[in-house]
């Protein structure tokens, strides 16, 4: 069975479980919540040196970092991940946009707004250029959003649950002025009306064993 090590509240490890759920793909869950500091243990920096989730161990024990990869790895040969190369780049486009645009303003400002460790960095000299930088990714977004169904086209893809994670908390979370972008609002409530759509607090039913074993 795969093993996923993951932060319940992280959008990036979010993507990942969401698109297990959207295959109905089991797997064993390894709980590594901000602050338990599962991934300074031994254990997990001997499969990970870089010592950051979501990670996914294959069955053989091979592993796989970073959630775009991840996704993509996981998506191949389903309906997630285009088929047509020209459609694929385009997913890709969207995915490396999330990672260098979006999840650096937005998923960062939600990060400092949640986490009680990152209170000192709630200052207007932080908070205000990633409120500007993510609602400039998210005009981005809302342009595309006012002219097909999904991001990267008339299909729902890997790069819709990727840009889905941190936007659909972007408002109550992060503060953004979600009511600038219809578009984006009303592709929110499509990506979770999809068939197989799950929460971000969603975890497969062995959980609660896995929080014994760590």
């Amino acid at each position: 069975m795969l093993t996923l090590w993951s932060m319940p509240s992280s959008g990036n490890s979010y993507k990942v479980r969401l698109l297990l759920a959207h295959l109905g793909l089991p797997f064993h869950h390894v709980s590594a919540e901000h602050g338990s500091n599962v991934t300074r243990s031994a254990a997990f920096l001997a499969l990970n040196p870089a010592g950051k989730v979501p990670l996914l161990v294959l069955e053989d024990g091979r592993t796989l970092r970073e959630s775009n990869a991840i996704l993509l790895y996981l998506g191949r040969d389903s309906r997630f991940v285009p088929h047509n190369a020209y459609d694929r780049a385009l997913c890709h486009q969207w995915m490396f946009f999330e990672q260098y645009n979006h999840e650096p303003s937005v998923a960062v400002r939600i990060s400092i707004l949640t986490y009680p460790d990152l209170a000192d960095r709630r200052r207007p000299e932080i908070l205000d250029p990633l409120l500007e930088k993510g609602h400039a990714a998210m005009t981005l977004m809302e342009t595309q959003l006012s002219q097909t169904p999904f991001i990267a086209g008339e299909t729902f893809t890997v790069a819709d649950m990727c840009l889905y994670a941190y936007t659909h908390r972007a408002g109550d979370k992060g503060g953004f002025d979600m009511q600038r972008f219809p578009a984006i609002n009303a592709w929110l409530e499509r990506v979770a009306s999809e068939p197989g759509h799950v929460a971000l607090d969603w975890l497969p039913p062995d959980e609660d064993a896995n929080k014994a074993g760590t």
